[in-house]
């Protein structure tokens, strides 16, 4: 299929089993939907769906009895990296996320750091994290943006794949737990794995880590 053709009557003439969306926010909802009302399980790591647009594909998936998914990110490494730093998030009193993606990219932040951001919060329950604002930004924004008392620094430019780096501080120290991605590869073992899941059991997921089985709990 290219640009402009109608993803609808494909889906009904083809019928495959799934359909893989990486497009843009502004047809990731439409072309899931369409996938669901052709009996083919959405599969969908474009970011920068709201949560109530993910609740609508959740919810036609249910209603069709097929499985889904939408996640932030289909690299398990990067699945990972958000699970260690959940771990790690209770025992330090501070943290900020620096992603680093190619200049093309859409939206700031990547929902990789964005749901990392609310992860880490989460797992803090009713102790927030620490978060000091500068007492004079001389520059706006340079302290990055803010998710929970987590700062987030989002950066673009050529030769970056997909980055995210997440450091935590106690008075004297830090920890970084950091993913690189050198190739548009390393999705596929993640993208691939989520598809025999879904359209094995009608279940759905909102993210990776509930089919590598990463639950704190």
């Amino acid at each position: 299929m290219t640009r402009g053709d109608d993803l609808a009557s494909f889906l009904h003439k083809e019928r495959p089993q799934a359909l893989v969306d990486f497009t843009r926010p502004s047809e990731a909802l439409h072309n899931a939907l369409a996938a669901v009302a052709a009996g083919a399980s959405p599969v969908v790591g474009t970011t920068g769906l709201s949560a109530t647009d993910i609740d609508k594909i959740e919810t036609a998936c249910h209603e069709k009895k097929i499985g889904g998914i939408v996640a932030p990110n289909f690299a398990i490494g990067a699945v990972l990296m958000m699970h260690l730093a959940e771990i790690a998030a209770p025992h330090f009193d501070a943290a900020e996320i620096i992603e680093l993606h190619h200049a093309a990219k859409l939206d700031a932040p990547s929902g990789t750091a964005l749901s990392t951001a609310r992860r880490l919060s989460a797992r803090r329950g009713d102790k927030a994290f620490a978060h000091r604002k500068a007492e004079k930004e001389t520059l706006a924004g340079t302290r990055g943006g803010e998710e929970g008392n987590v700062a987030v620094h989002s950066v673009r430019l050529p030769g970056f794949v997909a980055d995210q780096e997440v450091i935590l501080g106690l008075p004297g120290q830090t920890l970084t737990i950091a993913h690189r991605t050198t190739s548009r590869e390393a999705y596929v073992p993640g993208v691939l794995l989520a598809i025999r899941k879904v359209t094995a059991d009608a279940r759905f997921y909102r993210g990776l880590d509930e089919l590598l089985g990463l639950n704190l709990g």
